[in-house]
């Protein structure tokens, strides 16, 4: 039965990492499988239009994309001619928001698969033996989720993910931790070892070339009881310190490095010194561990403390915000991080990361602690830092301030003084980023609250009528710093800024690229931000006769 036409389509979102899930469904169906023809698509590429496909499979990443999901999938049941039986959906958004996808009316007869394929191909995939569906008999085959992931079709498009020479893995799925914020516990359950890395190293080696880096996706790795014993396999697998290697296509060696890309536990950590030498003798790069608040600040610190005892000095790690926290404790665990760096001589890198309930459709959530004007001022800052906190103390106190007040501050100023701050602070001849703050510093506490309240309750380019619901005179007053500027003098600003930027010899202490964290939804809150700081039409006429 070989030679089935097969389709896979990954949605146009931006994602760091290639599709784990379609590379293994790929190798099921390829020449080391089925022997179908295999093809790969990003978004709704519609050269596919007009090929009679026997099986459409589609993956799903961030709930938050949901919108890109469902073009993808409406496009799907174009090409295949209205025969919803034919298409597969599954993934992470899938399985989070399972009865949102069936619920769809004009999805009924699409099959959305909750969970791993982790039983046999034709039990994980729902495939009905009665109707005789292509390859309903494999009851008894390799799973497909422990299949070798097919890396030949990431060759069939022309999509650059950020991380891809790299040997994608795990070895541990799910977590033994429960955390509220966390849909891994639903996607995956408790903590269980996978199989042999050694052998799906060596799989990928024989099939589709030696890879420079080693990507394991491990949820909690620390916490598995064969923690040892993974650790020896990546070092008998070449993965050692300063380790380089040369290819036959390349000119130079390369340096190699391991990237535990979910981060470790620093509760587990902190535990025995043990850990961190052991992941010392791998070519960890760089060492990722959650702080989700401000209550782990004693493990967090305690585990960056013995990561440095054992020359791990290059670190990285997860801040969730948005979710029980407020803007000071987020201001305190990343302020921690700078101190750490000036104190122990390490590099530090934050990647403040918005928490959004993992089964809402869209970026929408506002934490009981935050405002939504307080959120789109942090994206604002993250805009102008790539998404990371350096560890510099200059870097951090200019981006954040020096103290949680000062923090609290900046995320209150207006959107236009945060985007273009190196223009207001040091070019502007008219002064009024400091005109401002003068007006700003008459404000009570809870001035500020009505203020923050009035800015949330509406569009950015909409704050021109805000005046009208306030009879404060100091917010009256501060409200006019608010008002969105006419998009000629915004592009002007924007023109001379990217002039002094490159005449400028300031650099940012940066990471490279491969080593960023996936924040998931910062690209998008930052394309919806920069959007919004083009003021519609009727904010610019009602701010020239203001």
């Amino acid at each position: 039965m070989a030679n089935k036409k097969i389709l896979l389509i990954e949605p146009g979102y931006k994602n760091k990492y290639p599709p784990l899930g379609l590379m293994k469904i790929a190798q099921y169906h390829g020449p080391r499988g089925k022997r179908d023809e295999v093809r790969f698509i990003k978004g709704e590429n519609r050269s596919v239009l007009g090929t009679a496909w026997d099986r459409i499979y589609i993956t799903t990443l961030f709930s938050f994309e949901y919108d890109r999901i469902a073009a993808s999938i409406d496009f799907a049941l174009q090409v295949a001619n209205g025969h919803a039986d034919k298409i597969f959906v599954g993934g992470i958004a899938t399985s989070l928001m399972h009865q949102r996808f069936l619920d769809e009316p004009r999805w009924h007869g699409i099959r959305f698969i909750k969970g791993l394929l982790s039983a046999s191909p034709a039990a994980s995939l729902k495939l009905d033996d009665f109707s005789e569906e292509l390859y309903s008999d494999d009851m008894n085959g390799v799973p497909i989720e422990d299949l070798v992931p097919d890396y030949s079709i990431l060759d069939q498009i022309d999509y650059p993910y950020p991380v891809r020479d790299a040997y994608f893995a795990y070895t541990s799925r799910g977590c033994i931790r429960k955390c509220g914020f966390c849909g891994v516990p639903k996607l995956e359950g408790a903590q269980r070892d996978t199989e042999s890395l050694t052998s799906l190293v060596k799989a990928i080696d024989k099939y589709y070339g030696v890879k420079k880096d080693l990507i394991l996706m491990d949820n909690n790795v620390v916490a598995s009881p064969r923690f040892k014993e993974i650790i020896a396999e990546i070092r008998d697998l070449g993965f050692l310190p300063n380790v380089k290697i040369r290819r036959p296509q390349e000119r130079v060696a390369v340096q190699r490095r391991v990237d535990f890309n979910q981060g470790v536990d620093a509760r587990i950590l902190c535990k025995d010194p043990m850990y961190l030498r052991e992941l010392a003798s791998i070519c960890l790069k760089p060492l990722r561990i959650a702080f989700d608040h401000l209550g782990l600040r004693e493990p967090y610190e305690k585990a960056i403390r013995y990561a440095h005892e054992f020359g791990l000095t290059e670190l990285s790690n997860y801040m969730l915000y948005n979710f029980h926290d407020s803007p000071g404790d987020l201001f305190e665990r990343m302020r921690l991080n700078v101190a750490l760096n000036e104190e122990l001589g390490v590099r530090i890198w934050s990647f403040p990361m918005r928490f959004q309930p993992t089964d809402r459709p869209d970026r929408g959530h506002v934490g009981k602690h935050w405002t939504r004007y307080q959120l789109r001022s942090m994206q604002i800052i993250l805009q102008a830092t790539h998404g990371i906190v350096s560890g510099a103390p200059d870097f951090f106190k200019r981006a954040f301030g020096d103290t949680p007040g000062d923090f609290e501050s900046i995320l209150l100023h207006p959107h236009d003084y945060i985007f273009n701050r190196e223009w207001y602070e040091r070019h502007d001849q008219k002064q009024e980023l400091h005109s401002y703050r003068e007006a700003a510093q008459h404000l009570t506490p809870d001035e500020r609250g009505e203020l923050l309240k009035l800015l949330s309750s509406c569009d950015p380019r909409d704050f021109s009528g805000l005046k009208a619901h306030t009879q404060n005179e100091h917010i009256r007053s501060v409200l006019a710093f608010y008002i969105p500027k006419p998009k000629n003098e915004l592009f002007d600003i924007w023109a001379r800024q990217k002039v002094l930027a490159r005449e400028s010899n300031d650099k940012q202490d940066m990471v490279a690229e491969d080593e960023r964290v996936e924040d998931a939804g910062l690209e998008q809150d930052l394309d919806n931000l920069t959007a919004s700081m083009k003021p519609k039409e009727s904010s610019r006429r009602t701010r020239a006769v203001a």
